[in-house]
């Protein structure tokens, strides 16, 4: 019986599996109209978060009334709309005056309920590590005991030159392209038709960029996130993008500005039906054989390849595709699950 058997991830991976299996969508919002729209939609799509919701402090917050911003997003974080935990939140750079007050707000009053924090306009290795640090100090002040996953914004120079050892570091869970900025960081080397839906695939300076981040981040088992679309109305542009961006570039996360750019974003991270139906068919003869070699119509199966089919049925339930009830139980519900010994 498939109850009883090993999981996959645990014959696969054991305990050290390093993979964050983050949502394949993460939206911004820093408005309150949106931002309370966004953690609707959240919860309406299903028993489980789809996507993230990042509630942007940077763009969001006023001038004049970033703390006012940071005191209604932790009241947003601590309140029932953030019914899943999955809602973090953007805070200024590090260099910015209100960078500690964010810290000192959200922490505070929100620290056991922040899914992440996200880093913008990160200059470098070491500029990171401090902020890394100061998380780890305001943590510590409020007496939060939890590790909150730093995320990363690689939008300059200096940070794509580091970003390697970015990657490497043990608070980062994911890092995301920047890529008006990093555009914008050119000096008008780089045209803006770099910055549009085609464009981002096509200028040589941009695709180096988003391989590195790609390449980096799986190195160091963290989560690539792919940059905006800011043509959000355009249906087909969004849906092209996160395809060729989850397809041709290794990215497993994509940003979402608007809410109409939420489900074609999660329909191009997900995996086929054909592709769900081959992993179920491998992994389940694979389980049957105590994971020993297999052949699936002609084709050898070993460990190696087990592992991309688990990770093809994992983007499965991460992204809400129907799954067999007998599989998704003894795979995903019940991770604890015991060899037979029949």
């Amino acid at each position: 019986m498939i109850r009883n058997a090993v999981t996959p991830r645990q014959a696969l991976f054991g305990s050290n599996e390093p993979r964050s299996a983050l949502p394949v969508c993460d939206h911004y919002a820093g408005i309150e109209p949106r931002m309370r729209k966004a953690l609707a939609l959240q919860a309406e799509m299903g028993p489980r978060a789809l996507f993230d919701v990042t509630l942007d402090l940077e763009d969001g917050a006023p001038v004049g009334g970033e703390h006012e911003h940071a005191l209604l997003v932790a009241e947003l974080l601590n309140g029932a709309a953030n019914r899943f935990g999955r809602a973090g939140a953007r805070v200024h750079p590090l260099a910015h005056a209100r960078f500690v007050d964010d810290l000192r707000v959200l922490i505070g009053r929100a620290g056991e309920r922040l899914a992440y924090l996200m880093v913008p306009k990160v200059t470098g290795l070491a500029e990171l590590q401090s902020a890394v640090e100061l998380i780890a100090r305001t943590c510590t002040e409020f007496g939060i005991r939890r590790r909150i996953p730093v995320h990363a914004l690689v939008e300059t120079h200096g940070a794509l030159r580091d970003v390697a050892p970015i990657a490497a570091l043990p608070q980062i869970e994911s890092l995301s392209f920047g890529l008006m900025d990093f555009v914008s960081a050119h000096a008008g080397a780089i045209p803006a038709s770099a910055m549009n839906a085609q464009g981002q695939f096509a200028h040589p300076l941009v695709l180096r960029a988003k391989l590195e981040i790609a390449a980096a981040c799986h190195g160091a088992g963290k989560v690539a996130s792919h940059c905006v679309v800011t043509e959000f109305k355009d249906a087909d542009a969004i849906a092209e993008a996160a395809g060729r961006a989850a397809r041709e570039l290794g990215y497993q996360r994509m940003w979402s500005i608007h809410p109409l750019q939420i489900r074609p974003i999660i329909e191009a991270f997900a995996p086929v039906a054909a592709e769900i139906d081959d992993a179920i068919e491998i992994l389940s003869a694979a389980q049957a054989a105590h994971w020993a070699p297999i052949a699936h119509h002609g084709v050898l199966h070993d460990r190696a390849s087990y592992r991309y089919w688990w990770h093809v049925l994992e983007r499965a339930e991460r992204t809400g595709q129907p799954l067999p009830a007998e599989l998704r139980m003894a795979w995903f519900d019940m991770p604890q699950a015991v060899e037979s010994k029949e």
